[in-house]
């Protein structure tokens, strides 16, 4: 019989509730076998929705892909949602099914009645869906305090991994925060200096998560993210795990990412040279070939450098990609304030339809 992830990980006596609401079975669960698809003609770009039930509220899932060696489970930072990730799925979706999250409180997802949650609570939820999906041995990817959940999540298990409930390979990019940098002022300071260096697009995405998670929840997970001990959980972690951080991260100075790196048992690091905090944004591409190099190369030895980007191909995937972008983005939103998966799923894929799109023009224009 196959362990659930989640009956070690819940050891303190939480489990899942059930959640009802429009687009949702009481069970978390959609009328299409669990999940709302958007109507794409291409199962590359088709999104599917779930919810997987959590408590009071649940979890959002949005799969892009379908075949594939291995699954990719996206774990995003504190305030942002799924979409921050949008071109590092459409990147890694040809090697296998992505599976990005919306965790409670953020991305328009309800936050829980207790009104709080702490990084374990969060590490808890990414087993459960892991565990409600079946994924075996899947990637699991975290960003900024995503890096803490998922660090949290691995270390779960000290004597490693067996079966088909181990986790043999994780990433980080961007890993928060150092120790002397744990106080409000400090961390403030390096997040304006990261953004200063970010795109259009993500302050754009930035803005519009903030405007969803809303003051009053961001600022009950921020003390969480901020005294949270990574340095303590770190040493426990024995996935094989990847370092990636951006050369320009503020929040991410280098004898951070030094300290990281020596406490993981099994580690390699890449810098992105140019890159700021959100580079599985703005370097979706680099990100993507490192991760997917990482796992078919598993070990500690340093990866192959990745070329940067070329100007050009850079400014064609930032270019605005039309009306179908902008229409999905607005029938997602739509979606979220109405609380309707199925429009969620609709605006999602004509979004990951037209980043596809882009990524086609930019390779062609090589």
């Amino acid at each position: 019989m196959r362990r659930k992830i989640t009956r070690r990980l819940l050891s303190s006596g939480h489990s899942g509730l059930s959640w009802s609401g429009r687009g949702a079975t009481p069970q978390g669960g959609a009328r299409d076998g669990g999940a709302f698809r958007g109507g794409a003609r291409d199962s590359e770009t088709q999104v599917e929705v779930r919810r997987v039930p959590w408590r009071t509220t649940y979890a959002r899932v949005s799969t892009v892909g379908r075949e594939g060696s291995r699954a990719f489970v996206l774990v995003p930072g504190i305030g942002v949602s799924s979409n921050y990730f949008e071109r590092l799925a459409a990147q890694l979706n040809d090697f296998g099914p992505v599976h990005a999250l919306d965790l409670p409180g953020f991305g328009g997802v309800p936050h829980p009645e207790s009104g709080r949650m702490t990084i374990p609570e969060y590490a808890d939820l990414v087993g459960k869906v892991i565990d409600e999906l079946e994924l075996d041995d899947p990637v699991v990817i975290g960003h900024s305090m995503g890096t803490q959940v998922v660090a949290d999540l691995a270390a779960r298990y000290p004597d490693g991994f067996a079966g088909s409930d181990r986790l043999s390979c994780i990433i980080l990019l961007g890993p928060v925060l150092a120790p002397d940098d744990r106080s409000l002022g400090i961390a403030a300071r390096r997040f304006l200096q990261a953004a200063r260096r970010e795109p259009p697009r993500v302050a754009l995405l930035a803005v519009q998560a903030y405007v969803l998670c809303g003051v009053r929840w961001f600022s009950r997970v921020l003390p969480e993210m901020m005294h949270y001990p990574i340095e303590d959980t770190l040493p426990k972690v024995r996935s094989n795990t990847l370092v990636i951080s951006g050369q320009l991260d503020t929040l991410c100075p280098p004898g951070w990412i030094d300290e990281v790196v020596a406490l993981l048992p099994s580690c390699r690091v890449s810098i992105i040279p140019n890159a700021a905090h959100s580079i599985m944004h703005a370097h979706a591409d680099e990100v993507a070939r490192l991760a997917i190099e990482h796992v078919r190369r598993p070990g500690t030895d340093p990866l192959p450098d990745v070329p940067p980007v070329s100007a050009n191909k850079s400014e064609t995937k930032d270019a605005p990609r039309g009306l179908d972008e902008l229409t999905g983005q607005v029938t997602e939103l739509v979606g979220i304030v109405t609380d309707d998966d199925a429009t969620i799923a609709e605006g999602k894929t004509a979004q990951a339809e037209a980043i596809e799109e882009g990524i086609a023009r930019a390779e062609h224009s090589d």
